[in-house]
């Protein structure tokens, strides 16, 4: 199974407020992020992925917050990916 197979699998075709946001995206033409399928497809995963983020990108490290939003966006610029 692939992310876009997600949207709206699990929910009986409901696609919830991240399904309508990938669907406006693509309306306009423009590909939303992955895990916006992931988010859309497994809604009760949502806080707890979020919460995990702040925690990595926000939480106590050697390295400041900048640093950790460059690693980022470097990762995602070697995966072609918008950050």
């Amino acid at each position: 199974m692939f992310l876009k197979d997600l949207l709206g699998a699990s929910r009986g075709g409901e696609v919830g407020r991240f399904g309508r946001v990938i669907e406006a995206s693509q309306k306009r033409g423009v590909e939303p992020p992955g895990i916006y399928y992931l988010f859309a497809g497994r809604p009760e995963a949502t806080p707890h992925l979020c919460n995990f983020m702040q925690e990595v990108m926000r939480g106590p490290s050697d390295l400041s917050p900048g640093q950790r939003e460059l690693i980022a966006s470097f990762v995602s610029a070697r995966n072609d990916c918008e950050f």
